[in-house]
């Protein structure tokens, strides 16, 4: 909670976040599969019931605990919006749940996946929520997959982007976003801006702001002689 409160307040909109569900289901915040590298818990967290979860530490940030899903949504106001990977396969219950404890959020919250049958699990439960597609590795076709998927956005490495940057083109004529993931240099950012990327995830969103404001500097027309 702490980085998504310093991202909101650094003037980004989004965060991005990954969700995966406890051992009863419930849908917690956390990028790793193991507690191990991150938390005062170890183990996958999958095997941890909520109740033992809440008394896991965040590393390096005492106060700080796992949080529920539920509990990121509650800090939302209407200018704080979350792209919510929903990360590992799911049943069907689990994708439920979290349909369900996002449902009051809807306008908010972008759902996106790496895993294909979880991304037709939402379209199934709910045709009208857009879903995002991630990949590492370029389709040949990404519209096309874009559009059997239903999928309104279609999110790469970012280092796809720089090999295949026409294809950005492609997607967006065809009305499918694109969203690079994970750069944090500014000479990629650069392309990805020029290639046209609708958003840029990075894992330092100050920095990728103050940068965005330098460039339309230097892009506005001087008034000057």
């Amino acid at each position: 909670m702490p980085a998504f409160e310093a991202a909101w307040n650094s003037g980004a909109q989004w965060v991005e976040a990954d969700t995966q569900p406890t051992a009863d289901g419930v849908p917690v915040i956390l990028h790793d599969e193991l507690l191990d590298r991150t938390t005062s818990g170890t183990g996958p967290i999958r095997a941890q019931l909520a109740a033992e979860l809440a008394q896991v530490r965040v590393l390096g940030l005492p106060a700080s605990r796992v949080p529920e899903l539920a509990s990121v949504l509650a800090a939302l106001v209407p200018e704080r919006k979350v792209l919510l990977e929903i990360k590992g396969e799911h049943t069907a219950e689990q994708v439920g749940e979290v349909l369900r404890v996002t449902r009051e959020h809807e306008r908010q919250v972008e759902l996106e996946s790496f895993e294909v049958d979880v991304l037709r699990q939402v379209r199934a439960r709910e045709p009208a929520r857009a879903v995002g597609l991630l990949v590492e590795h370029m389709d040949d076709d990404p519209v096309a997959v874009s559009r059997e998927l239903g999928a309104a956005a279609y999110n790469p490495d970012y280092r796809e982007i720089l090999r295949r940057p026409q294809v950005v083109t492609a997607l967006r004529t065809a009305g499918i976003a694109v969203a690079a993931w994970t750069c944090d240099d500014p000479g990629d950012w650069a392309l990805l801006t020029d290639a046209g990327v609708d958003a840029i995830i990075t894992n330092t969103p100050a920095e990728l702001l103050a940068w965005q404001r330098s460039r339309i500097g230097l892009l506005r027309p001087s008034n000057r002689g």
